[in-house]
């Protein structure tokens, strides 16, 4: 696929490889951002890269298709939404049951 920047570059990973989430918070103003729609989030950052791990990329659509909240009051519900959306479809690498 063609992504708009390098999921390893600059506007990808800020010069380091982050995956997943990590990626995900970085687009967003915890103070300035919230309540947060959803529909907004993926229009504005749709079709960017999101490392999964050091050989899947995915968008931010893909795992958007995904999260069923319409709306976050804040970034906690926002990383539980998107969380138990990328768990429920193989997009998660770490084995949280394992490691509780």
């Amino acid at each position: 696929m063609e992504w708009p920047h390098d999921p390893d570059g600059e506007e990808g990973s800020e010069g380091m490889r982050k995956y997943g989430q990590a990626v995900l918070a970085k687009k967003l103003d915890e103070e300035g951002d919230f309540p947060l729609s959803a529909a907004e989030f993926v229009e504005e950052h749709g079709d960017e890269p999101v490392r999964l791990n050091h050989a899947r990329v995915v968008s931010v659509a893909d795992i958007f298709e995904h999260v069923e909240e319409d709306e976050f009051e804040d970034i906690v519900a926002f990383h539980k939404a998107v969380g138990r959306a990328m768990r429920r479809n193989d997009m998660w690498e770490v084995d949280v049951e394992a490691h509780a």
